[in-house]
């Protein structure tokens, strides 16, 4: 999915904004029952981290066919081929392209900044098993980081969590900082009510 403001800068560069373990560790997703979906997973930066962790099956999907081909020489190299299924998928044309009510774990980080983050959200609920949950991030807009997309279309932590209530999650994980330049917030799929 390339989301407006998109681009990716050099791999070391990016890597050096986020502490992908603590992340996954402090929003509570570094333990899943089943699939973990990595949406705009980019160079993999959190996919190999969350197979680690979980050792679960990672879906890592990106509109770019050679960062899913950089992703894909990554695990084999990890020795993770196994868990991570890299696969090109343009998100917001053609959704998640994964069943209904199969994933354990939706990553949505640094993406809401797109033309549609509650359709992208809705999408993330109807994959999700009941319980399942969905992780944002973002850069944050109350200070100057390096990167990011534009101040003007970078979702706020208050806006984000608006768009999960709307998309039918209950807000597992209020916002927190995620240092040096995120917040993130965790969205839970209820159980039916019967």
């Amino acid at each position: 999915m390339k989301t407006r403001d998109s681009g990716m800068p050099e791999e070391a560069y990016w890597s050096s904004f986020f502490d992908p373990d603590a992340i996954l560790c402090t929003l509570g997703l570094d333990k899943a029952k089943g699939t973990v979906v990595d949406v705009g997973c980019g160079y993999g930066t959190f996919t190999l981290p969350a197979a680690k962790l979980t050792p679960q099956r990672v879906i890592a999907l990106d509109v770019e066919p050679l960062l899913i081909e950089r992703l894909t020489s990554r695990a084999l190299a990890a020795n993770l081929q196994h868990l991570i299924e890299a696969r090109h998928q343009d998100v917001a044309a053609h959704g998640l392209g994964l069943p209904d009510q199969r994933a354990d774990i939706v990553l949505l980080f640094n993406v809401l900044h797109c033309e549609d983050p509650a359709e992208l959200l809705r999408e993330a609920f109807r994959v999700l098993a009941e319980g399942g949950r969905v992780g944002v991030i973002h850069w944050r807009s109350d200070i100057a980081t390096p990167r990011g997309p534009d101040a003007l279309i970078r979702p706020k932590p208050e806006g984000c969590r608006r768009w999960l209530l709307e998309a039918g999650f209950e807000v597992g994980q209020q916002s927190v900082t995620l240092p040096p330049y995120h917040f993130g917030l965790v969205g839970i799929r209820p159980p039916r009510t019967p």
